[in-house]
């Protein structure tokens, strides 16, 4: 679907720009952007380097096993019947702690293979478990302590304060994640009960 968009959008861009008799700021921004966003993704890995290192770091020296233990609590109550040292229970606090610290893109290949875990260890195959959908749900409005790529965007746009956000950001996701998880568990519930 998105790639129809973005065709369509090129399209309409250079025949507005014919037409308006600006085809040269249509070509000269096609070219202009294109190396932007080159160097945007750029300096963008740099940051998703470091910190992705940092989150292997981590595990290798055992720092998200105290991580894990330490969301276990939590973990135990919104995820029922899954082992908490299951492989799932891992890749579910591996999940948080880089979601924690702003870091979408290492949270990733944890995401995915919590997902892969819940569904051997849920026994679902055509149809989400409600851990999964809860998994899903906490996955996405997931509260930002650290938002580093944030931070790293509005750095190379010339903030003089990239983490001045930090407050607005952490308010935010921490309500965004309140209301979805207690709908998702609300809803869960109310699922259970008709099964």
């Amino acid at each position: 679907m998105l790639k129809w968009i973005f065709s369509a959008l090129i399209i309409l861009s250079f025949i507005f720009g014919i037409f308006s008799d600006n085809s040269k700021n249509v070509s000269d921004a096609v070219l202009s952007e294109s190396v932007n966003a080159v160097n945007l993704g750029i300096y963008l890995l740099g940051a998703m380097c470091v910190w992705g290192g940092i989150m292997r770091v981590a595990e290798k020296s055992g720092i998200t096993d105290a991580l894990c233990k330490m969301f276990s609590p939590l973990a135990k109550f919104l995820f029922k019947g899954i082992s908490p040292k299951g492989k799932a229970f891992s890749a579910i606090c591996l999940n948080i702690t880089a979601n924690l610290l702003g870091l979408g893109n290492a949270a990733t290949p944890f995401g995915i293979e919590a997902m892969k875990a819940l569904e051997k260890e849920d026994n679902c195959k055509d149809t989400a478990s409600g851990n999964m959908i809860v998994f899903a749900v906490l996955n996405t409005a997931s509260i930002t302590i650290v938002p580093t790529t944030v931070a790293a965007l509005r750095m190379k746009s010339g903030s003089e304060n990239p983490l001045e956000i930090l407050p607005a950001v952490i308010l935010t996701s921490a309500a965004t994640l309140l209301v979805s998880l207690s709908a998702a568990l609300i809803l869960n519930r109310i699922r259970r009960k008709k099964n």
